[in-house]
Parts: C-alpha cells; structure tokens; sequence
C-alpha cells in the first residue's frame, strides 16, 4: 500500500522562489507506470461515519487525498489508518475500501484517477 503524507517531506522552493512545493510525488515519478495514459476523473466524495465504501477495483491508478477525518483504507490485503493530508494511491485492479474510524464522524476525500490507454469506459455506479 502506498500512502504518502508531506509530514516528512522538506519543501522545495518553486516558481522562482515564490512558492514552497511539498512533492508528494515528484515530477516525472508516475511516468512509466502511466505512460499513454489520461486523466479518468475527479471529483469529492463524503463517507458518513458509520458507513463503508463497498470494495470495488477499477483497471485505473486511482488517487484518494484525505481533506478532513481519521479513516481506514483497505487495499488488496492492507490496511491502514489514515488521516488528513494522506495521499493513497490505488494500483489497477486492487479491491479497495475505505470508512470511518468514527461512527460519528465523516471523512472527506478528493479523488483523482488515471486512465490507461486502453482502458475501458467505466460504470462507477456499481
């Protein structure tokens, strides 16, 4: 499981020195992995406390950003904690869940996806 946060990270400065940037994943990184590729979606999803995301898979990297709440990510075997600020990233074809840690307290996300170049339109409701 990859979930990478800029806790530990150093900023670089950026735009002529401007602008500190906490890469969470550095230029160029995802290259080979999404060669061909474009991007899927985005969008921002609410997960209520108590409630569950059903465990699905897509052929796609898909990308959830911690915005607010503690939850648990489920992805393939692993889980793991996560909080505000955490970037997960999803691999193609991994089951993936997330949820709460509170039955209280939602989570909110925003998500991003990238497509590969022949990947097949994707019905997102089931």
């Amino acid at each position: 499981m990859d979930v990478r946060s800029i806790i530990n990270v150093e900023p670089v400065m950026e735009h002529a020195g401007t602008a500190p940037v906490w890469w969470i994943y550095k230029p160029h990184e995802m290259f080979e992995a999404t060669i061909g590729g474009y991007l899927e979606l985005v969008s921002q999803s609410e997960v209520q406390g108590g409630g569950k995301v059903n465990p699905h898979k897509h052929p796609i990297h898909e990308f959830y950003y911690m915005l607010q709440g503690k939850g648990i990510v489920q992805v393939g075997d692993e889980t793991r904690e996560v909080s505000q600020g955490d970037l997960i990233h999803i691999p193609p074809n991994e089951v993936h869940s997330i949820w709460p840690i509170s039955k209280n307290a939602p989570i909110n996300l925003f998500i991003f996806a990238i497509g590969l170049k022949d990947t097949p339109e994707i019905d997102y409701t089931t």
